[in-house]
């Protein structure tokens, strides 16, 4: 477990910050950039879990803002030579359980769902709205993910759990709109 006695260090005056092996890196580097992305888009499920209090989404939200936790532990743990990206002990990775429980989400929640017949506006209700703007943190968060990669080994389980979220997060918002009754339609050159 984790134990903070101090919440400053003055470690990061310098611009770097440190990471799970010691080792440390500037705070712009993309390997942050996406460490940071995660932790915004957490925060923003953290809006959408204070406005479904009392319903039966705030222990799946619950369950994924602890697994965005995890995706932020392995991020912030580089990669050995010839890494498997399986975890261990002393190493979190995010593994392939936790991108197929999204997938079961993903599948449930949108059963109850019609089809999409338009591209639907980010609102509707106030917790729709919420959700969207979690998604499209997870988007970001995806794409920061996705530069990193393009750098550094990263772990394929942890690509494939952050583009699933931001799949979850989107259905939801439709289930939190009636089950999509109350999605608002986008309506290409409505206004031209």
């Amino acid at each position: 477990m984790v134990k903070l006695n101090k919440i400053y260090t003055r470690t990061g005056d310098d611009g770097t910050t440190g990471l799970v092996d010691g080792s440390r890196l500037a705070k712009h580097a993309p390997r942050m950039e996406a460490i940071g992305a995660v932790d915004e888009a957490n925060s923003a499920l953290g809006l959408a879990v204070v406005a479904l209090a009392g319903t039966e989404h705030v222990a799946p939200l619950v369950r994924i803002q602890n697994d965005l936790f995890d995706l932020g532990a392995d991020l912030a743990t580089p990669a050995g030579e010839s890494e498997d990206f399986a975890p261990s002990e002393m190493v979190l990775r995010v593994v392939a359980a936790q991108v197929e429980w999204l997938e079961r989400a993903i599948d449930a929640a949108n059963e109850r769902l019609q089809p999409l017949t338009s591209f639907v506006l980010p609102g509707g209700s106030e917790v729709a709205a919420r959700l969207h703007v979690a998604r499209a943190a997870a988007r970001r968060a995806e794409r920061a993910m996705t530069a990193m990669a393009a750098d550094v080994p990263t772990n394929p389980q942890a690509l494939a759990y952050i583009n699933r979220l931001s799949d979850y997060l989107f259905v939801l918002a439709r289930v939190a709109n009636s089950d999509g009754a109350d999605d608002v339609k986008w309506i290409p050159g409505a206004n031209r």
